[in-house]
């Protein structure tokens, strides 16, 4: 279990007015702010008061890992949308190279799920991360583009194709 020691100190800025007769009145419980503002003086960081917290973060198989938390790479077939393949395809600059989502729309209107539309998209740019991440949540490599070519023969490399067969033999 790994330890990371945190320190903070508080920084804030106190208003005061010119006249300290009255007592202090906040506007809120929640901002330190007087209703009357004379001069505004702040305060820096400067040393610890003391009070120190410890954050303790489980790596491995001890711990949690980030597809058991949710994080990444624990998505499923399902939970991939168009709304992802267009998020995507902005991302990877796409729409900036083809200038329309014509070629997005033309994929998405054949009726194929949009985690393999990802995958041929991902294939086409050899985003290994992505690929690996749409294999995992149940992507397709054998589905087929308007043209009738699947991911392994839109790939960018052959390091994209290796890893694409790769993975669906560990699957297997």
């Amino acid at each position: 279990m790994a330890s990371i020691p945190f320190t903070s100190a508080a920084t804030h800025l106190c208003f005061a007015d010119k006249s300290f007769n009255s007592p202090i009145e906040f506007s809120t419980r929640f901002l330190g702010t007087r209703n009357r503002l004379g001069w505004v003086r702040p305060v820096g960081i400067g040393a610890s008061n003391g009070s120190r917290a410890k954050c303790w973060f489980k790596f491995g198989k001890n711990g949690v890992g980030a597809e058991d938390a949710g994080i990444y790479g624990s998505q499923s077939r399902d939970d991939y949308d168009k709304d992802d393949v267009e998020q995507y395809f902005n991302y990877m600059g796409m729409l900036a190279v083809e200038g329309t989502y014509d070629k997005m729309n033309a994929l998405l209107s054949q009726n194929i799920h949009p985690v393999d539309i990802l995958l041929l998209m991902a294939a086409s740019e050899g985003d290994q991360p992505k690929i690996e991440e749409l294999l995992r949540a149940g992507a397709s490599y054998s589905v087929e583009d308007a043209d009738g070519r699947t991911a392994l023969e839109r790939a960018a490399s052959d390091e994209i194709k290796d890893l694409i067969l790769g993975f669906s033999v560990q699957k297997a």
